[in-house]
């Protein structure tokens, strides 16, 4: 259902049980799922692509272009997975030449008035309290959770599982499985409770604490405390995860809170 006081392109490309309410703007090179819901007063610009029963609420704005003085007006997409919510004031920016598209995963919530920059990846089932802000080229693994008004500054990674306090100035990389405070910012422990709600087992959580004891309370540096854990580690998909995030990590991960033990 399209209302007639809707602007919807006619190139525009609509599944079935599509609704637009009065007022949303949907342009031309714009492709919407089965079952979406897109709101009164939101906007869906060129390069959109999103899929089966997700909500846009009032204001969001869905692949405007980049906040980003290198883009020089490349066709790049903004992609939103199934069953995605997008509340008012949302910002999804498409991507620039870097990569070419802004990803947010599938079953994730952005909360009012967070933004999702260019070039970001955004993981499956993840969650952007109201007032989050993704700077460029972010990535984030899957079931992320950010505290409301967390800033996450360019490139920077966070890894799957990790849990960030509101109001954190994200300026390094976050390992997988973590929880990060944010006076002072730094580890705070492993995301137990989100595990076990995912169905991490006790024997998989207290794997993951010993091996983030061995980088943030051994006192080796990190470099020491990655060849301590391969070599006396028995090897699980959650030490390969941490061990290979680590690894790939150009900025560096984040160290530890002070007063944590």
């Amino acid at each position: 259902m399209i209302s007639n006081l809707a602007y919807v392109d006619p190139s525009a490309q609509l599944g079935k049980d599509v609704i637009i309410e009065p007022f949303a703007t949907v342009y031309g090179d714009v492709v919407i799922g089965d079952g979406t819901w897109i709101g009164p007063s939101s906007t869906i610009f060129d390069g959109a692509r999103i899929g089966r029963n997700c909500k846009v609420f009032p204001g969001a704005t869905v692949s405007a272009i980049p906040q980003d003085l290198k883009f020089s007006g490349e066709m790049t997409t903004a992609e939103i997975g199934d069953n995605t919510t997008i509340r008012e004031g949302v910002t999804v920016n498409r991507g620039t030449v870097a990569l070419g598209k802004t990803i947010v995963g599938n079953n994730c919530l952005l909360m009012a008035n967070s933004h999702v920059a260019h070039d970001c990846i955004v993981g499956d089932n993840c969650i952007l309290v109201n007032n989050v802000g993704l700077a460029g080229e972010v990535v984030l693994g899957d079931w992320v959770i950010l505290g409301g008004g967390a800033a996450v500054h360019q490139f920077t990674h966070i890894g799957a599982h990790a849990m960030i306090s509101g109001g954190t100035m994200l300026r390094k990389d976050v390992p997988p499985y973590v929880i990060i405070n944010h006076n002072p910012v730094g580890y705070m422990g492993i995301n137990s409770v989100g595990l076990t709600r995912r169905g991490f087992t006790k024997d998989q959580i207290d794997g993951i604490h010993n091996i983030y004891r061995a980088i943030y309370q051994s006192k080796m540096n990190t470099s020491q405390a990655v060849e301590h854990i391969r070599s006396t580690f028995e090897a699980t998909p959650e030490r390969d995860a941490i061990l290979d995030f680590i690894a790939s990590s150009e900025r560096g991960i984040i160290k530890s809170a002070v007063g944590v033990y």
